[in-house]
């Protein structure tokens, strides 16, 4: 009970400090900050729709995203615009720290900010969209094609133009309603321009250059913007920058959607349910499977894979488990890695900047495979050398005893228990024997000698 107490108060304390913090960042004048390092996924998606929404309820003037992405989901950068366009507190994009850079994806989301900053050393550009089949957002280094007959080449260029052009059409609107250089932002798009941060600064492209944060909220301090349809004016010089971290669950999310961690839960599931179904009443396998296989697929539907691919990795594994089950002599296990191999180089294009599996894991999966396959095959033939001992074929080669015999026939003792046994002589009672053969319930037996 004391236990019991002791925890209840420390929750209790845990949950107090918790509410006078969240009372004391409501009230006094702050600014929120969150950092966003990596691609644009679903997780940032939700990172940055939850902070808006506690810069909002924790009275923040306004919401600095520090950025360093080389790109990311198109699907991902569509809906932060929105939430950003959408926001009723002031979205400031900080390009930050020196040797960072918003690339692709990352230039939509700047263009969408309320006040665009970078730090020196970084750049901004290329945002030319590849559409692959999760909907990235990288730059190509091919944005303007040729006229071609209208062939499957022919009707994948015009696919490209649709896409290109819809980017072309996004970003110009983005950067009309900001009040920055929409040419170059076109430009961005069709050609991948790129810029430093000076010359971004010099045409436009941002609105200020800024050392730190501090130094962001001291340049910025005065000016207007444009907040959900309303001028709202800008007095941040004296504002503290609050770090606000991502929760547990934006953390798990992040982290089941990284394609390594998605590759090996699918692995996981797909080896857990297998086990299950060759050894049934196992529960562990089959539920860790389960679970995994699950949450995989959660996963790589968020993710721009190659179903190709996917379908050659399960090929791969299918194939192993059958020459563990059949034992064609390695060659359907050969095959199956093969497979294995070139499913998982597949399976997450490498067109796509941080979406693509790291060699170690293929390299490390492929071994655990090859590994598993190896050790089954070994233990198959194994068991084919094993002498039978279950069966009508158990019981040939095993020694017993006579207990009683009358003329060919009698009964003897074999492994504890009484059978009909026939010989081809009169055997003794006591005499050692040894089953030669069996005919249903009665042994065939050889005298070996006395008791």
């Amino acid at each position: 009970m004391k236990i019991l107490r002791l925890c209840w108060l420390i929750s209790f304390l845990v949950a107090l400090f918790g509410a006078v913090a969240q009372t004391r960042d409501a009230t006094t004048p702050h600014v929120d900050l969150i950092s966003i390092d990596g691609t644009i996924n679903p997780a940032v998606d939700d990172f940055i729709r939850e902070s808006i929404g506690r810069a909002k309820a924790g009275g923040a003037k306004a919401l600095i995203i520090q950025m360093d992405t080389p790109g990311g989901l198109l699907n991902s950068t569509r809906t932060i615009v929105k939430e950003m366009l959408g926001a009723d507190v002031p979205i400031m994009v900080y390009v930050a720290p020196s040797g960072a850079g918003a690339g692709s994806a990352g230039v939509f989301i700047t263009m969408a900010a309320h006040i665009a900053a970078m730090a020196p050393g970084t750049n901004i550009g290329a945002a030319t969209p590849v559409q692959l089949a999760g909907g990235p957002l990288q730059p190509s280094g091919h944005a303007r094609q040729k006229e071609k007959p209208e062939t499957a080449a022919g009707a994948a260029d015009a696919e490209t133009r649709k896409i290109v052009n819809d980017a072309v059409a996004y970003i110009r609107s983005l950067a009309a309603l900001s009040g920055r250089n929409a040419d170059w932002a076109v430009d961005a798009v069709r050609s991948a321009a790129s810029l430093p941060a000076a010359e971004a600064l010099s045409l436009h492209v941002i609105d200020v250059i800024a050392d730190d944060v501090p130094d962001l909220l001291r340049k910025i301090d005065g000016r207007t913007v444009n907040v959900a349809g309303k001028p709202q004016a800008l007095a941040t010089a004296a504002l503290e920058a609050v770090n606000d971290p991502p929760d547990w669950r934006t953390e798990l999310l992040g982290l089941v959607t990284n394609p390594n961690v998605a590759f090996i839960l699918m692995l996981i599931g797909v080896y857990g349910l297998i086990l299950e179904f060759f050894n049934p009443g196992a529960v562990a396998p089959g539920l860790i499977g389960a679970i995994s296989l699950l949450v995989a697929l959660y996963a790589l539907a968020l993710l721009p894979i190659s179903y190709a691919g996917a379908a050659l990795v399960l090929l791969g594994v299918a194939l192993m488990v059958a020459e563990a089950q059949i034992g064609a002599f390695g060659a359907l296990g050969v095959g199956g890695i093969a497979a294995f191999v070139i499913g998982a180089l597949m399976m997450f294009p490498a067109r796509a900047p941080g979406f693509t599996l790291s060699a170690g894991v293929i390299a490390g999966a492929a071994i655990g495979s090859a590994a598993l396959f190896i050790l089954v095959l070994a233990a198959l033939l194994r068991s084919r050398k094993h002498p039978v001992v279950t069966g009508g074929e158990a019981l040939v080669g095993a020694e017993g005893e006579t207990v009683a015999w009358e003329g060919s026939e009698g009964r003897v003792r074999v492994q504890g228990e009484i059978w009909r046994a026939r010989a081809d002589a009169a055997l003794a009672a006591g005499s050692r024997v040894k089953v030669v053969g069996r005919d249903g319930l009665v042994l065939r037996v050889e005298n070996i000698g006395s008791a």
